[in-house]
């Protein structure tokens, strides 16, 4: 890295854009106490937004999206978290690419799978589970018609 005299101690990080770095972000990082206190927090905040995004994967919703947030907020701080959001904004990048030019009935079975699979997942839940009664009276009666709920 480039450590000429007239570089920031923060312009050391890759990514690190000195336009888009705050003043609070400086005065952290300069006291080696308050920046080890505020990666910590950085890391356990982007840890929990993390967990709480792979919990909702499953489920409908932007679970996918969450974990790009908190991999996003880990990446702030964390420059392993930097690559790991590089990578997966690349993977994602090729998924499009790649999807793109299918016909739409292609596209259309993909979105058939992927509802297969979160009902699939649903099932087991409810089956270890039992179906949850805070379902309204219609949606619980027919789910347990289904076998085994």
């Amino acid at each position: 890295m480039d450590r000429s005299p007239d570089r920031k101690p923060d312009q050391d990080r890759p990514g690190a854009e000195p336009e888009r770095d705050w003043e609070w972000r400086r005065r952290v990082r300069s006291n080696p106490h308050s920046h080890r206190v505020y990666r910590t927090v950085v890391g356990v905040v982007g840890t929990l937004v993390i967990v709480g995004g792979l919990i909702m994967v499953p489920f409908p919703g932007p679970g996918w999206l969450v974990v790009f947030v908190g991999v996003g907020i880990l990446a702030s701080e964390f420059d392993w978290a930097k690559r790991l959001l590089d990578f997966g904004k690349a993977k994602l990048h090729a998924w499009n690419e790649w999807l793109k030019p299918k016909p739409v009935w292609f596209k259309g079975l993909i979105g058939l799978a992927t509802a297969l699979l979160v009902g699939l997942f649903f099932y087991l839940l409810f089956l270890l589970s039992g179906v949850p009664s805070l379902l309204p009276d219609l949606v619980e009666s027919l789910l347990k018609n289904l076998p085994g709920l």
